[in-house]
């Protein structure tokens, strides 16, 4: 490419992309990302209790009532991060929470016990526990308890594959699958026996680790319904084993699945592109989220109007 021909403002994206793109793939700008999000496009509701262990904190990001869709769902949206499950806390995801709740949706971001201080299936019933926090506490969060939905990246993938599909944990803490409107799954681990990766290892107690730890055993037709988001690209999570292998297995079940893979993005920067300054690094990422709970695509809520009629960004 010769930058001489572009213009100012387009190289300066270029070299913007390739920086961010860069600073992604480190690991590292998760400060930076946040820092550009909007701070007025939803109400926030920070470090609330969904038990009693210290990581069982969670936030929520409500959309704003300009943000919400006339005669459209009031879904809520329980988001797990990844890490390995030893690593990340709720507050690096503000990013995911804004780009939900501009679009209408009410994202709750818990914290789960991470490894190596908790391990299988510590993380997996800490999820269950604040999924049905979430179940109870929908409708005072302004949203509908028929439209709750599981998501997660990476390991966090996991975790909300654990909690759809394997009815053991939701029905530890007096709930079941068939509460959920649906799951969500970017760059889920679903079949990884035998681990690789001393993290993983560790996190579920390898060589001792059981064969119904792995969501692809838990498939059957009483799934919920799934949307699988992942990159052929990814390096870290092998798309072929545990995506697409999936959605075969769900389909076969008649599990209704939608498949959408992304050829330009990795396994960090397919969650960055959630981001609002990074949706264009190579989704879009946020539409099929956004058309699988029933809203629309693009943001109902500008940050602009948002500051004109905002309600303090704490509280109900």
């Amino acid at each position: 490419m010769n930058f001489t021909l572009l213009p100012l403002r387009s190289l300066a994206c270029v070299v913007l992309a390739a920086l961010l793109t860069a600073l992604l793939a480190a690991c590292s700008p998760v400060k930076i990302v946040n820092g550009l999000v909007p701070t007025s496009t939803y109400r926030f509701e920070g470090d609330v209790a969904y038990g009693g262990a210290a990581r069982q904190r969670l936030d929520i990001y409500k959309p704003l009532a300009s943000a919400m869709v006339a005669n459209a769902a009031r879904p809520l949206v329980i988001f797990f991060y990844g890490g390995t499950w030893s690593s990340g806390d709720r507050a690096m995801y503000k990013f995911v929470g804004e780009a939900l709740a501009a679009r209408g949706v009410t994202a709750v971001i818990p914290d789960y016990g991470l490894s190596p201080d908790f391990r299988y299936p510590v993380f997996v019933q800490d999820s269950a526990l604040a999924t049905k926090w979430a179940l109870d506490n929908a409708a005072r969060l302004g949203a509908d308890p028929k439209q709750v939905y599981v998501m997660g990246h990476s390991s966090g993938g996991y975790n909300a594959a654990m909690v759809a599909l394997d009815d053991r944990w939701l029905a530890d803490v007096g709930a079941s699958p068939k509460q959920l409107a649906g799951w969500i799954a970017l760059a889920g681990p679903f079949d990884f026996l035998p681990p690789i990766d001393p993290q993983v290892k560790a996190a579920f107690n390898w060589p001792g680790t059981p064969p119904d730890s792995q969501p692809m055993a838990h498939v059957s037709a009483a799934a919920p319904r799934t949307l699988l988001i992942a990159t052929t690209k990814d390096k870290l999570v092998d798309y072929v084993q545990n995506t697409e292998q999936m959605a075969s297995r769900l389909r076969a079940a008649g599990v209704p699945v939608q498949l959408r893979e992304f050829n330009d993005l990795s396994h960090i920067t397919l969650i960055g592109a959630v981001a609002k300054p990074l949706q264009w690094l190579g989704g879009p990422v946020l539409p099929p989220i956004m058309e699988f709970v029933g809203l629309p695509a693009a943001p109902t809520v500008s940050a602009a109007s948002a500051k004109a009629g905002a309600r303090p960004a704490s509280g109900n």
